[in-house]
């Protein structure tokens, strides 16, 4: 297979020997800003003498009882399911998580000569790293003619009963769409007829201005009555601005967990106990995550007012990424060096977050990706320095 390179690499050898034109404002990684939980470091401290001791893979009981009991305040249609049906195991950040499980999704479908896994065009760049599994890895077009989501219905049959996985990202990065529970139902009927996995990336789900984004494990256990054939990966790293943490968690079908796991206790990093007690703090306290999620508000406030309509602006159901239409400014590349030399915005290009189709479009061509990760003054002047560069 051919290795992925990461597009912030391929963002360095981009602007290599081009100066800033201006005080340098980086809004290229979704890497959360905002304050950490101010009980996080009496959090660990309590526990600093479990730095000593191997974490064991399926976690700590309280880990797992405090991710059950987060999961059905946060999805009430969980509620009442205890950490053993809910098939809790803690991960070292979803990344990790997402690269590790495409092995034993393609394991448990041996029968398959050549499987292939799925996933949407743009993506989250650790996706494509599925091809290290052996798997055929397939870029479904997911742009602005399909809502920002793939055409589950256009999804061929003969790659359907060769498809081990599916890839579903909701709120999407970048475009920022949230998957509906018929379309995240519809992704379920599939995986179950096929016999795959859905593999739900829901770690932008705390942010969002007003609606809760839906989750898979609600949607399938609410209107099935069972968690076969889906996996949803979450993340203390947006909820809670604890991107150096590396802290999350995977959840659903218990017999899928139950393989996942006893592939972990081999190769696997393990959540270090210390963590595991701090998250079980984390986890139980909403107050810090809504005054984060009222601070993105007011950046997608000042955003409304400096964009308007150019650039096929619009706010995002959820997330903190900007996906910005600049097809008329010169494309994606060129809209990057031109903001770089500019006004020193540096912004990641969308064709490093997509791959040609089979269409022969690349759907992240003439994108730019904003991460609105920086306090709101520095926000406003980084949105204000791109309307006027590229005026």
């Amino acid at each position: 297979m051919e290795l992925p390179v990461s597009p912030f690499a391929r963002l360095d050898a981009l602007l290599d020997g081009l100066e800033p034109g201006g005080s340098v404002i980086n809004l290229t990684i979704g890497e959360p800003r905002h304050p950490m939980p101010d009980f996080l470091i009496a959090a660990l401290a309590e526990a600093e003498a479990d730095f000593g001791k191997y974490p064991a893979i399926r976690g700590t009981k309280p880990f797992r009882a405090a991710v059950s009991d987060w999961l059905g305040r946060r999805y009430p249609a969980l509620a009442g399911l205890d950490s053993s049906e809910l098939g809790i195991i803690p991960l070292a950040g979803t990344r990790e998580g997402l690269f590790y499980v495409t092995f034993p999704v393609c394991a448990r479908r041996r029968d398959i000569e050549s499987p292939a896994i799925l996933i949407p065009n743009p993506f989250y760049h650790t996706y494509a790293a599925a091809g290290a599994s052996g798997a055929d890895v397939v870029f479904l077009p997911a742009g602005a003619g399909t809502g920002f989501l793939p055409d589950l219905e256009a999804i061929d049959e003969d790659l359907l009963k060769r498809t081990v996985a599916l890839f579903l990202c909701t709120p999407t990065n970048p475009q920022g769409t949230v998957a509906g529970t018929d379309y995240i139902l519809r992704a379920i009927e599939l995986a179950r007829a096929h016999d795959f996995i859905l593999l739900a990336d829901e770690c932008y789900s705390e942010i969002y201005t007003t609606t809760p984004p839906p989750g898979a494990l609600e949607t399938a256990w609410q209107e099935t009555g069972s968690l076969a054939n889906v996996v949803s990966m979450q993340s203390l790293s947006k909820r809670s601005n604890l991107p150096g943490l590396r802290a999350g968690f995977c959840t659903g079908d218990p017999a899928f967990i139950e393989a996942f796991a006893s592939f972990r206790n081999v190769v696997a990093p393990q959540l270090p106990v210390p963590i595991q007690h701090a998250c079980t703090r984390i986890l139980a306290d909403e107050a810090h995550v809504e005054a984060n999620r009222a601070l993105y508000r007011e950046k997608f406030d000042a955003a409304d007012r400096i964009l308007g309509n150019r650039y096929g602006y619009r706010r995002p159901e959820g997330g903190f990424f900007l996906w910005l239409d600049v097809n008329d400014y010169g494309g994606s590349e060129d809209v990057v060096k031109t903001l770089w030399k500019g006004c020193g915005v540096r912004l990641l290009p969308g064709t490093f977050l997509a791959r040609t189709g089979s269409d022969g479009k690349d759907p992240g061509e003439g994108f730019i990706r904003v991460a609105m990760v920086e306090d709101l003054a520095t926000t406003e002047d980084a949105l204000t320095r791109i309307v006027e560069t590229l005026k």
